[in-house]
């Protein structure tokens, strides 16, 4: 070993950072990236009005488990965006500065975009999609019929990542967290992950659907596939999505 791991958490320490671009007086980055001018955007049902089973919460956190085998029934829009919102919904947005969400982040920094590699969902073309949280939409970013081979692919030809509904790529936007924690922000990117699959984990019970966090992929493959330069842009983890009985 190289000891690489040691060597970041040594040089994100207090004490041991340069001042962070919100120290220096540089104004946040956007909190979102904005759809392209020639994009349509698939609006989704307001929050309060979807539907969902109810389910005991102590009883979703004792039976919570990750789930490769699923149905070949179709996940619905409104299930879509049930999860959507619960894994990034917007509860407040704070001028352009910050929001609040159904989730925690370090600073309400919340520096993920939702991709969506969409094999099996009600009234959408399999491809690639991408969650606009401030809107409550999702926007095409392409269609392709091999979106889940190519995904199941790097995620080293993992056959549930093909076979299931939807996979949700988290990708991180260094920059929005960056902005206020410097180098040290690196660390927050990856505990705020954690936040979000869980609450999918949780959320998707009261759909009928099951998940499988995924954190083995290679990265490079990954960030090409989905137009990302792995650098400020790239992807830090997966789930797969689908159906059960």
């Amino acid at each position: 070993m190289t000891g690489v791991g040691r060597n970041f958490m040594d040089a994100t320490k207090f004490g041991e950072l340069d001042p962070s671009p919100q120290m220096l007086g540089h104004s946040p980055p956007p909190l979102e990236i904005a759809p392209g001018a020639d994009k349509s955007l698939i609006s989704f049902p307001e929050i309060g009005g979807l539907e969902t089973d109810s389910v005991n919460l102590k009883r979703a956190i004792e039976t919570r488990r990750s789930v490769r085998n699923f149905t070949d029934s179709s996940i619905s829009l409104q299930d879509l965006a049930w999860l959507l919102w619960a894994t990034q919904g917007i509860k407040k947005a704070v001028n352009d500065v910050a929001t609040f969400r159904t989730v925690p982040s370090a600073g309400a920094r919340h520096a993920f975009e939702t991709y969506l590699s969409i094999g099996n969902v009600e009234g959408l073309e399999q491809g690639l999609y991408r969650y606009l949280a401030l809107e409550h939409s999702i926007v095409e970013e392409q269609q392709d019929e091999d979106i889940m081979a190519k995904v199941a692919r790097a995620c080293l030809d993992q056959p549930f990542v093909r076979n299931c509904g939807a996979v949700f790529i988290w990708v991180a936007i260094s920059e929005r967290m960056t902005w206020r924690y410097g180098e040290r922000g690196y660390r927050y990117l990856h505990l705020d992950a954690g936040h979000v699959c869980q609450n999918l984990y949780l959320a998707s019970q009261t759909v009928n659907c099951g998940v499988c966090a995924v954190a083995a992929f290679k990265d490079d493959e990954l960030n090409s596939l989905l137009g990302l330069d792995g650098d400020k842009h790239f992807v830090v983890y997966l789930a797969a999505v689908g159906k059960l009985d």
